[in-house]
């Protein structure tokens, strides 16, 4: 796992904590910690055809202790549970979650399937991609449970519902859903307000203004930074605003990747331009050297809502009153569109021998005010909490202006043109873009090799690549 899994992970302990993907797609239309195992079904059955669900279940046991994966920073939503419901037995595993393509989750599945149980009851992970390949349907390896199915189906369509337009998109395979997204992550502009103000500088609305006023930066006052390009999410938060089709997964198994697009080419000339003048910080957020060089320099930072919390409260600690957002940044004469940085959803196995306790540690984990609005780091993907998370934030008097529209406002407008395949793509830029960045190579310059590395990526997992 690379620095930028690890920070985000570490990151998530703050008030705007990571948050999940709003990328539209269906790919056919007593809390004890332990290491990784979990207790698991017997393997035991019922035949689909006599299930109301849709699906094989194990031999259910109504009585039966749950086993739950979260990561670190989920722990308090078992601890809210275990509160609320003191009736359910519910075992806690803490693991990685997935962060930044580790695969554990997929890794550690396999392992169970081989030995015939192990399996745990409801798996968080930091990713959304888990449907690819743990969907019933399609070429998954069947280990997750659709929740939309059957003639009584495990999570009532109302609830279904309550989440935002598309966030449910991305774990959807061939009209089954197979997660609870827990938060999403889209982009906005984040600024100083107090800086901004103080130097008479309008805050940009489009990528060309904000490209005028980091040249502008760089003239009157060197060494602030309007943006940083030092993470492996990095395009995540550029490319993905830009509309660069570097991740376009369009079936289960087919991928396209064209990063000589205009819309690629166009947005590593801007980077480029930034960090020649120094107004693009390379250093890593969570690094050891951007708080003592830069925390007290950045005047913008294009990023996703978490950033509010863990980047400028938690990390740098900018004092109250000087931080504000602004909507997300777009191309001129183009339709506002943004990237989304993070994940995060609730899995629920197929194999579980307590479906009713698994279905609802999961639909209170995800749409529940006492975790979702009191103590989630993140935006959360149910629309009634989300209304009631950011008026949380507000109430805090932190920040310099009212956060809630332009964060409402991209969560709606993230590009449905990225969507995050099986691999890790922020894996593949820090390896093939960040690496080549240190050695002074322009981005530009190294699109193609960006490319290559996508196409090759996604072969190894067995897909399709159009180029």
């Amino acid at each position: 796992m690379n620095e930028g899994g690890a920070a985000r992970r570490q990151l998530r302990s703050y008030v705007f904590g990571a948050v999940g993907l709003a990328a539209v797609v269906s790919l056919a239309a007593c809390s004890g910690g332990t290491s990784i195992g979990g207790n698991g079904g017997s393997g035991a059955s019922s035949s689909a055809s006599a299930s109301p669900y849709g699906f094989t279940t194990a031999k259910q046991d109504a009585g039966a202790t749950i086993t739950v994966w979260v990561d670190s920073n989920r722990v308090p939503a078992v601890e809210a549970f275990e509160k609320a419901n003191p009736g359910v037995k519910i075992k806690m595993v803490t693991y990685d979650g997935d962060a930044n393509g580790s695969d554990t989750f997929r890794t550690k599945s396999e392992l169970f399937n081989r030995a015939g149980s192990g399996w745990p009851d409801v798996v968080f992970t930091d990713d959304d991609n888990a449907a690819s390949w743990g969907s019933l349907g399609g070429t998954g390896t069947g280990n997750l449970a659709p929740l939309n199915q059957g003639s009584k189906q495990l999570v009532p369509g109302t609830t279904l519902d309550g989440f935002a337009s598309g966030s449910l998109g991305v774990c959807t395979v061939n009209g089954s859903v197979y997660c609870l997204r827990n938060d999403l992550a889209q982009n906005v502009l984040w600024y100083n307000k107090a800086l901004m103000d103080k130097w008479g500088y309008q805050v940009p609305s489009t990528w060309e203004q904000y490209q005028q006023l980091a040249a502008k930066v760089a003239k009157e006052h060197p060494g602030y930074i309007v943006g940083t390009a030092g993470d492996a999410w990095t395009p995540e938060i550029y490319m993905w605003g830009s509309e660069c089709p570097a991740s376009q997964v369009t079936g289960p198994k087919a991928i396209t990747v064209n990063t000589g697009s205009a819309n690629c080419v166009r947005m590593a000339k801007l980077l480029d331009g930034l960090i020649a003048n120094k107004t693009m910080s390379t250093q890593s957020l969570f690094g050891p050297q951007f708080v003592k060089e830069q925390g007290s320099k950045v005047l913008m930072l294009p990023g996703p809502d978490w950033y509010g919390g863990a980047v400028f409260q938690g990390l740098i600690k900018t004092p109250k009153g000087q931080i504000a957002v602004a909507p997300a940044l777009h191309w001129a004469g183009q339709n506002p569109v943004t990237g989304a940085v993070g994940g995060g959803a609730w899995w629920i196995s197929s194999h579980s021998t307590n479906l009713a306790a698994a279905v609802k540690f999961a639909t209170w984990a995800a749409t529940n005010s006492a975790y979702q609005v009191d103590l989630a780091p993140g935006f959360p993907a149910y629309k009634p909490a989300a209304s009631g998370w950011l008026a949380k934030q507000q109430s805090s008097g932190y920040w310099a202006n009212d956060i809630a529209a332009p964060i409402t406002a991209a969560a709606g407008q993230v590009w449905s043109g990225w969507v995050p395949p099986e691999f890790s793509q922020e894996s593949v830029w820090s390896t093939t873009v960040l690496a080549a960045m240190t050695q002074g190579k322009t981005i530009e310059s190294l699109l193609p090799a960006w490319q290559t590395a996508i196409a090759n990526q996604a072969k190894v997992d067995n897909y399709t690549v159009k180029q």
